[in-house]
Protein backbone atom coordinates (compact mmCIF):
# COMPACT_ATOMS: atom_id res chain seq x y z
CA UNK A 1 0.00 0.00 0.00
CA UNK A 2 1.48 3.35 -1.05
CA UNK A 3 1.93 6.18 1.42
CA UNK A 4 -0.54 9.08 1.25
CA UNK A 5 1.01 12.09 -0.45
CA UNK A 6 0.24 15.78 -0.77
CA UNK A 7 2.18 17.88 -3.27
CA UNK A 8 1.17 21.00 -1.34
CA UNK A 9 2.94 19.64 1.75
CA UNK A 10 6.11 19.12 -0.27
CA UNK A 11 5.87 22.64 -1.65
CA UNK A 12 5.35 24.40 1.68
CA UNK A 13 7.39 22.33 4.15
CA UNK A 14 10.59 24.38 3.83
CA UNK A 15 8.91 27.80 4.13
CA UNK A 16 7.02 26.51 7.19
CA UNK A 17 10.24 25.16 8.68
CA UNK A 18 11.95 28.53 8.23
CA UNK A 19 9.27 30.13 10.44
CA UNK A 20 9.06 27.37 13.04
CA UNK A 21 12.84 27.41 13.61
CA UNK A 22 12.37 30.81 15.25
CA UNK A 23 8.77 30.54 16.48
CA UNK A 24 9.42 27.25 18.32
CA UNK A 25 13.06 27.98 19.22
CA UNK A 26 12.35 27.86 22.96
CA UNK A 27 9.58 25.26 22.79
CA UNK A 28 10.05 21.59 23.61
CA UNK A 29 6.73 19.74 23.19
CA UNK A 30 4.61 20.37 20.09
CA UNK A 31 1.12 19.07 19.38
CA UNK A 32 0.34 19.02 15.67
CA UNK A 33 -3.43 19.15 15.06
CA UNK A 34 -4.74 17.64 11.82
CA UNK A 35 -1.55 15.91 10.67
CA UNK A 36 -3.18 14.67 7.44
CA UNK A 37 -0.69 12.71 5.35
CA UNK A 38 1.96 13.00 8.06
CA UNK A 39 4.44 14.66 5.71
CA UNK A 40 4.79 17.78 7.84
CA UNK A 41 5.19 15.70 11.00
CA UNK A 42 8.05 13.55 9.75
CA UNK A 43 9.87 16.40 8.02
CA UNK A 44 9.52 19.05 10.71
CA UNK A 45 10.41 16.60 13.49
CA UNK A 46 13.53 15.54 11.61
CA UNK A 47 14.61 19.17 11.09
CA UNK A 48 13.76 20.35 14.62
CA UNK A 49 15.37 17.68 16.82
CA UNK A 50 15.03 19.75 20.00
CA UNK A 51 11.25 19.28 19.81
CA UNK A 52 9.14 16.33 20.87
CA UNK A 53 6.60 16.23 18.02
CA UNK A 54 3.14 14.74 18.62
CA UNK A 55 1.06 14.19 15.45
CA UNK A 56 -2.70 13.88 15.78
CA UNK A 57 -5.82 13.64 13.65
CA UNK A 58 -9.40 12.43 13.64
CA UNK A 59 -10.13 8.74 13.35
CA UNK A 60 -10.80 8.70 9.61
CA UNK A 61 -7.42 10.33 8.87
CA UNK A 62 -5.33 8.75 11.60
CA UNK A 63 -4.37 5.62 9.64
CA UNK A 64 -2.58 7.69 6.98
CA UNK A 65 -0.53 9.54 9.60
CA UNK A 66 0.41 6.27 11.29
CA UNK A 67 1.59 4.80 7.99
CA UNK A 68 3.84 7.78 7.29
CA UNK A 69 5.35 7.86 10.79
CA UNK A 70 5.99 4.10 10.69
CA UNK A 71 7.76 4.49 7.34
CA UNK A 72 9.84 7.51 8.41
CA UNK A 73 10.39 7.28 12.17
CA UNK A 74 12.47 9.70 14.23
CA UNK A 75 13.51 9.64 17.89
CA UNK A 76 11.61 12.81 18.66
CA UNK A 77 8.50 11.87 16.64
CA UNK A 78 5.72 10.40 18.78
CA UNK A 79 3.22 7.78 17.68
CA UNK A 80 0.17 9.57 16.19
CA UNK A 81 -2.85 9.89 18.48
CA UNK A 82 -6.55 10.45 17.91
CA UNK A 83 -7.80 14.01 18.37
CA UNK A 84 -11.19 15.36 17.40
CA UNK A 85 -11.51 19.02 18.43
CA UNK A 86 -14.88 18.28 20.04
CA UNK A 87 -13.18 15.82 22.41
CA UNK A 88 -10.46 16.27 25.01
CA UNK A 89 -7.02 17.12 23.69
CA UNK A 90 -4.31 14.43 23.90
CA UNK A 91 -2.60 14.31 27.27
CA UNK A 92 0.77 16.02 27.39
CA UNK A 93 2.43 19.11 28.75
CA UNK A 94 2.55 20.83 25.37
CA UNK A 95 4.07 24.28 25.07
CA UNK A 96 3.42 24.74 21.33
CA UNK A 97 0.73 23.85 18.77
CA UNK A 98 1.06 23.68 15.00
CA UNK A 99 -1.76 23.14 12.52
CA UNK A 100 -1.77 23.42 8.73
CA UNK A 101 -4.66 23.60 6.27
CA UNK A 102 -7.31 22.80 8.85
CA UNK A 103 -9.29 25.99 9.52
CA UNK A 104 -10.86 26.07 6.05
CA UNK A 105 -11.73 22.35 6.18
CA UNK A 106 -13.26 22.31 9.67
CA UNK A 107 -16.74 23.83 10.05
CA UNK A 108 -16.77 27.09 11.98
CA UNK A 109 -18.00 25.48 15.25
CA UNK A 110 -15.03 23.09 15.07
CA UNK A 111 -12.59 25.99 14.63
CA UNK A 112 -14.12 27.68 17.68
CA UNK A 113 -13.90 24.38 19.61
CA UNK A 114 -10.22 24.07 18.69
CA UNK A 115 -9.43 27.40 20.35
CA UNK A 116 -11.40 26.61 23.52
CA UNK A 117 -8.88 23.87 24.33
CA UNK A 118 -6.28 26.52 25.17
CA UNK A 119 -8.21 27.50 28.31
CA UNK A 120 -9.11 23.95 29.35
CA UNK A 121 -6.75 21.06 28.52
CA UNK A 122 -3.95 22.97 26.71
CA UNK A 123 -3.19 25.72 29.25
CA UNK A 124 0.60 25.33 29.01
CA UNK A 125 0.76 26.23 25.31
CA UNK A 126 2.68 29.49 24.72
CA UNK A 127 3.24 29.34 20.95
CA UNK A 128 0.63 28.68 18.27
CA UNK A 129 1.31 28.58 14.53
CA UNK A 130 -1.52 28.22 12.01
CA UNK A 131 -0.82 27.76 8.30
CA UNK A 132 -3.35 28.15 5.50
CA UNK A 133 -5.29 30.57 3.31
CA UNK A 134 -7.12 33.43 5.04
CA UNK A 135 -9.34 36.30 4.01
CA UNK A 136 -8.15 39.76 5.08
CA UNK A 137 -10.40 42.77 5.66
CA UNK A 138 -13.34 40.80 4.24
CA UNK A 139 -11.64 39.99 0.95
CA UNK A 140 -9.69 37.13 -0.55
CA UNK A 141 -6.00 37.80 -1.03
CA UNK A 142 -5.95 36.36 -4.58
CA UNK A 143 -8.22 35.18 -7.39
CA UNK A 144 -6.98 31.62 -6.83
CA UNK A 145 -8.08 31.75 -3.18
CA UNK A 146 -11.48 33.05 -4.27
CA UNK A 147 -11.86 30.08 -6.63
CA UNK A 148 -10.59 27.68 -3.99
CA UNK A 149 -13.16 29.01 -1.52
CA UNK A 150 -15.97 28.49 -4.04
CA UNK A 151 -14.73 24.95 -4.65
CA UNK A 152 -14.66 24.16 -0.93
CA UNK A 153 -18.17 25.50 -0.35
CA UNK A 154 -19.51 23.58 -3.36
CA UNK A 155 -18.20 20.36 -1.77
CA UNK A 156 -19.54 21.23 1.67
CA UNK A 157 -21.15 24.54 2.68
CA UNK A 158 -19.58 24.19 6.15
CA UNK A 159 -16.09 24.50 4.69
CA UNK A 160 -14.51 27.74 3.49
CA UNK A 161 -11.60 30.12 3.87
CA UNK A 162 -11.85 31.94 7.20
CA UNK A 163 -11.34 35.61 8.01
CA UNK A 164 -7.95 36.21 9.59
CA UNK A 165 -9.54 38.74 11.92
CA UNK A 166 -11.93 36.09 13.26
CA UNK A 167 -9.07 33.65 13.88
CA UNK A 168 -7.10 36.40 15.61
CA UNK A 169 -10.12 37.24 17.80
CA UNK A 170 -10.58 33.60 18.81
CA UNK A 171 -6.90 33.43 19.71
CA UNK A 172 -7.10 36.70 21.67
CA UNK A 173 -9.92 35.25 23.79
CA UNK A 174 -7.40 32.63 24.91
CA UNK A 175 -4.70 35.18 25.70
CA UNK A 176 -2.77 34.93 22.43
CA UNK A 177 -1.33 37.90 20.58
CA UNK A 178 -0.70 37.79 16.83
CA UNK A 179 3.08 38.22 16.79
CA UNK A 180 3.59 38.03 13.04
CA UNK A 181 1.89 37.18 9.74
CA UNK A 182 4.31 35.29 7.51
CA UNK A 183 3.56 35.26 3.74
CA UNK A 184 3.73 31.71 2.39
CA UNK A 185 3.66 30.03 -1.05
CA UNK A 186 0.45 29.84 -3.11
CA UNK A 187 -1.18 32.83 -1.37
CA UNK A 188 -1.15 31.18 2.05
CA UNK A 189 -0.10 32.68 5.38
CA UNK A 190 1.41 31.40 8.60
CA UNK A 191 -0.06 33.12 11.64
CA UNK A 192 2.34 33.13 14.59
CA UNK A 193 0.70 33.66 17.98
CA UNK A 194 2.29 34.03 21.42
CA UNK A 195 0.98 34.24 24.96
Amino acid sequence: MSLPFSQACENNKDPILSVLRDAFMYSSRVLEVGSGTGQHAVYLASQLPHLSWQPSDRGDYLAAVKMRVAAEPAKNLKSPVHFDVFDDAPAGDYDAVFTANTCHIMPKPAVAAFFKHFSTDLPTVRRLCIYGPFMVDGSHTSDSNFRFDLSLRSQNPAMGIRHREWITALAAEQGFELAQVHPMPANNQLLEFRR
